[in-house]
């Protein structure tokens, strides 16, 4: 079964065409990025398949259903700068919101509940700040919480726009830990990604989109010069020869 099956998908800002005919496939069990230019709709595109934005034409469908039916097997990691990080809260706090996801918004937290948000901290390194107020963390920390938020639903498909963005090494090294665990326990990923070097070792698959769908499938069959060009409109924030360095060297996942 797929973990994402997108059809025709069209969506509009004010009747302004911002994506049109996207449709495109994610199976289960893996990790898959999508790319393009800024201004290419990669967020819009979460947003409507998550809901948030409602299309004009076309349907989605997790796990072969609606969304509504399987809201709580669906965990969303959002962009760092739409948060508002002076709210005032603790780190817990803030993992704890992902327990509501399962178990719903007027649910009781349990014991279980603080011991699974613990555990999702404990796996990005956070443990000794879950007292900490949010505010007080660094952009690197931000991340790793909200990500920390998603593990702790107990999902079964992680959405994460822009989680690499402006963290530091060690962060990033931990996210791309966390993918590939996911990946292992049969977990699947879809990330908005922008540094097109580390595609090929950090994903198994690319969504490439500029408004509409250019590409979609294996990194080895789609993450291609051509499909590149077409998708960035020929100015590439890459060289050719990096692309071609990743196919003969692949790395395992």
């Amino acid at each position: 079964m797929n973990a994402i099956e997108v059809q025709q998908l069209h969506v509009s800002y004010q009747d302004k065409p911002v994506l049109w005919n996207i449709h495109f496939q994610v199976p289960a069990g893996v990790n898959y990025a999508i790319i393009g230019p800024n201004g290419a709709g990669k967020t819009t595109l979460l947003k409507a398949l998550l809901g948030e934005v409602k299309p004009a034409l076309g349907a989605v469908r997790f796990f072969g259903h609606p969304l509504d039916e399987v809201r709580s097997r669906v965990s969303y990691v959002p962009q760092r700068q739409l948060v508002d990080w002076d709210f005032p809260v603790n780190v817990l706090d803030v993992v704890l919101m992902g327990r509501y996801a399962s178990r719903g918004l007027l649910a009781r937290i349990h014991r279980s509940d603080r011991e699974r948000a613990m555990e999702a901290l404990a796996s990005l390194g956070m443990v000794d700040l879950a007292s900490r107020q949010i505010s007080k963390l660094s952009g690197g920390q931000q991340q790793r919480v909200f990500i920390a938020r998603a593990l702790a639903a107990d999902a079964d498909l992680y959405i994460m726009d822009e989680p690499f963005a402006g963290v530091d090494l060690q962060t990033e090294k931990i996210i791309v830990e966390i993918l590939h665990r996911l990946k292992k326990e049969g977990k699947t990923t879809l990330t908005v990604h922008h540094d097109l070097t580390t595609v090929n070792e950090y994903f198994d698959g690319v969504i490439m989109i500029n408004g509409r769908l250019v590409a979609c499938g294996p990194v080895a069959e789609t993450f291609r010069h051509d499909n590149l060009s077409e998708t960035f409109g020929g100015k590439l924030p890459i060289l050719e020869s990096v692309i071609q360095q990743s196919h003969k060297n692949p790395v395992q996942k």
